[in-house]
Order: structure tokens, then sequence, then C-alpha cells
């Protein structure tokens, strides 16, 4: 699934809770607790693809690991610099592979 198709909001709370299988007041506390950001469209909370899936992180954490929600915040924290740092890694490798592949080509006698 695409980036841009995770993050479009298609759920509405009711929606969201069967999908997750948590009460609609607990997303909302998670909201409130600034655990997720659903956006809003007239007052109603809409959720997407990526939301679900970090409810479905949280409610793994809480209920089968008994994390609390201060540790839940911190570990989703954790979480998301590490898919960043790894992001930044994979492309400081691609740059690497692109000017080690250039030094060859450089390097190399021009007959060849």
């Amino acid at each position: 699934m695409a980036a841009d198709s995770e993050n479009e909001a298609v759920y509405v709370i009711s929606v969201a809770s069967q999908l997750t299988r948590l009460h609609p007041q607990t997303l909302r506390l998670y909201e409130r607790l600034g655990l997720i950001h659903p956006q809003r469209v007239s007052n109603n909370r809409i959720f997407s693809r990526a939301d679900i899936d970090r409810l479905l992180q949280i409610r793994r954490l809480t209920q089968e690991m008994g994390v609390n929600l201060a540790g839940v915040e911190i570990i989703l924290d954790l979480l998301e610099k590490i898919e960043k740092m790894q992001q930044e890694l994979d492309h400081v490798k691609t740059e690497l592979a692109i000017e080690r592949n250039e030094i060859q080509l450089l390097e190399s006698p021009a007959g060849e």
C-alpha cells in the first residue's frame, strides 16, 4: 500500500472502533493523550489506515504486553525515530553506492 493511501482518512470512529476492537471512548482518550492524530471533517474524527495500524499497535502493547500508556508513548516515539534513522541510512547507502559507481567509472581505463 502506498504511503499516500495509508494516510488517507477513510474510517469514522465507529468503524475504527470495530476494526481495532477498542471502545470509541478509548480512541478519544488516545487522541487527547496525543497517541493518535485522526483528521477532522465537520468536527468528526476520520481515521486513516495508518491510524488503524497505530491503534492496533497500541492495543497490542497495552493489552498483550501490559505496557501502560506512558510507556506506549515512549515506545512509539522511539519506533518513529528508528524508522526515520533507517530511512536516512538507506538514503546515505544509496548515495554512497552511486558515488562508488562513479569512482569506478572514472578509475577504469577508457577502452573498457
